[in-house]
């Protein structure tokens, strides 16, 4: 199975931009369609983005359309996501995590337990 770290996460005033990062390990990364989610205190973990092995099939939630972007880098086994304008109701942990096959195959990109490895989080405070 393939470990995850996330890193990228801090203290960000609202309208900034961040970066976060998923460093792969242990397996093939390719082999993987990747997403990411966010929780927010006293809610929910949400879908944000996820993309398939390649990079070349893209999804995002409604609430981060055009302002966040996801990508990966097969050959450094890392997927980012770039978040610009940012929020403050964007203040949560975020979270990556893989599915283990390459494409969705239909599969809502959004449906956590489709995901079956996390990594452990990254702390993102949009301050207002």
């Amino acid at each position: 199975q393939v470990q995850l770290v996330e890193s990228g996460g801090r203290l960000v005033q609202a309208g900034g931009s961040l970066r976060l990062s998923c460093a792969a390990s242990g397996r093939t990364f390719s082999d993987y369609a990747m997403g990411w989610f966010r929780q927010a205190p006293g809610k929910e973990r949400e879908s944000v983005a996820a993309i398939n092995w390649s990079g070349g099939i893209k999804y995002y939630a409604d609430s981060v359309k055009g302002r966040f972007t996801i990508s990966r880098d097969n050959t450094e086994n890392t997927m980012y996501l770039k978040m610009n304008s940012l929020k403050p109701e964007e203040t949560a942990v975020y979270y990556c995590a893989a599915r283990p096959t390459r494409h969705f195959y239909g599969s809502a990109w959004y449906k956590r337990e489709d995901y079956n490895t996390w990594g452990q989080e990254t702390q993102v405070t949009v301050s207002s």
